[in-house]
């Protein structure tokens, strides 16, 4: 037995021993094409609808409506998924999403009323299949608290990262030479045929807890994840992330319009999104020997500091050098904060804590759109650089008056009664 440990404990966490998981590879196939769709919905949205209208103004509010919808509804179809499973939310929601998409579409294509794409835009965002949390909670449950976690959550991270390079780019290749509403149209499409396909997966979803049984999960999966304090500090960390993706969309091309190089946008956003990828990979790699409350501070504290300098770069190649470095501190303060959710969250509660970090990321990035374009039309050009700085240093405050809350509770003595994520400590 002392050898098995001494084993696992010196095997380096790497990318080749995470996918050697077994099992992994069926979901993480599946899983991919299935969330593949939700990169490539908001920018479907807008062609479509700036197509439709000829108003960019009502396809941003579109895309809003259907961000927000998601954003609050997401963590009660995580929550839904810890109490009854993964397949039977993930079947009827598929089913909905895809309706609601090709109604929008109709709508849109019929030259309907603003409220009438609305209407469309809040059950379309609403039902948008949370297949990234769901893979995490699957990494969850074949790893049981393995130093892999953190390797795992690098992985996702960059696999999010790639899925919004991917997305956008294919979604507005079909816009442009196809149709306007092809975009949506196969969006739909992928999503009924990603997400059937991961749905059947069933032997590598997380278990559901017994009805009527008082276990840990069971108690945990009828108790929402927000009763744990310390998921309610991440949400804060996580919208301010969102707010830092939100706040460098608008001002990168408010900057760019702004010298007249508006084609520059891409370039400056896409070494922005390398910077996040590069981190990404180098943290999955990294045997880490710090606990990861402390690589969160550190790491948000890097992220605070780059975004707060944004706002006074007025060239492209400091902006470009600028943002790599804000991207390379994103990946390290989201992967943190997922792997934090292993720790401090219950497995019967898991799938609707991802819900609520994806949700809050989401959130911070609509708020931050909105208000970095007000700034940028009302105030100077460069004022939307702000938004980062003005979300993720409150964002950093909290962190640190909270960080207490960031450790996991003495809820590990109930290790006999069949809580398998932890090895049996002794507890004062």
């Amino acid at each position: 037995m002392a050898s098995t440990v001494t084993t696992e404990r010196s095997a380096r966490p790497g990318y080749g021993q995470l996918l050697r998981t077994k099992g992994a590879w069926t979901f993480l196939v599946p899983g991919f094409a299935a969330r593949q769709p939700f990169a490539m919905l908001t920018i479907s949205i807008v062609l479509l609808v700036r197509h439709t209208t000829g108003s960019y103004g009502a396809a941003g509010a579109a895309a809003a409506v259907t961000g927000v919808s998601m954003a609050l509804f997401a963590p009660y179809s995580g929550r839904l998924a810890d109490r009854y499973g993964q397949r039977a939310v993930l079947m009827p929601g598929v089913v909905l999403h895809t309706a609601a998409g090709l109604t929008l579409t109709a709508l849109a294509l019929a030259h309907a009323p603003l409220w009438a794409l609305f209407a469309a835009a809040v059950p379309t965002g609403a039902s948008v299949p949370q297949v990234g949390p769901m893979v995490r909670a699957r990494w969850g449950t074949r790893l049981k608290g393995s130093p892999l976690m953190s390797t795992a959550a690098a992985f996702e991270s960059v696999t999010d990262e790639l899925t919004f390079v991917v997305g956008p780019l294919l979604a507005t290749a079909l816009c442009t030479a196809i149709t306007p509403s092809a975009g949506l149209v196969t969006e739909a499409a992928l999503t009924l045929i990603g997400g059937l396909l991961f749905a059947a997966q069933r032997g590598t979803q997380p278990p559901v807890p017994p009805r009527g049984e008082d276990t840990e999960d069971a108690v945990h999966a009828r108790v929402s994840a927000l009763r744990v304090p310390g998921v309610r500090v991440l949400i804060v960390t996580f919208l301010g992330i969102g707010a830092v993706f939100g706040g460098m969309q608008v001002s990168l091309a408010a900057f760019t319009e702004s010298i007249g190089e508006p084609g520059l946008n891409g370039v400056l956003y896409g070494v922005f999104a390398a910077g996040n990828m590069l981190s990404g990979v180098i943290c999955g790699a990294v045997a880490w020997k710090s606990s990861p409350r402390r690589r969160l501070m550190v790491g948000y504290t890097a992220l605070a500091l780059t975004t707060s300098a944004l706002w006074t770069v007025h060239s492209v190649p400091l902006l470009a050098g600028l943002g790599l470095l804000v991207g390379m501190c994103i990946a390290p303060a989201l992967i943190t904060g997922y792997t934090l959710v292993e720790d401090l969250v219950p497995a019967g509660a898991r799938t609707e804590a991802f819900t609520w970090l994806t949700g809050a990321v989401a959130l911070g990035q609509a708020a931050a759109v909105t208000v970095a374009g007000q700034w940028e039309d009302r105030l100077w050009d460069g004022a939307g650089f702000l938004v980062p700085m003005a979300a993720t240093v409150p964002a950093l405050a909290t962190i640190l008056a909270l960080r207490s809350l960031l450790v996991a509770r003495a809820r590990n003595r109930t290790v006999a009664r069949g809580v398998g994520h932890r090895e049996p400590v002794t507890v004062d």
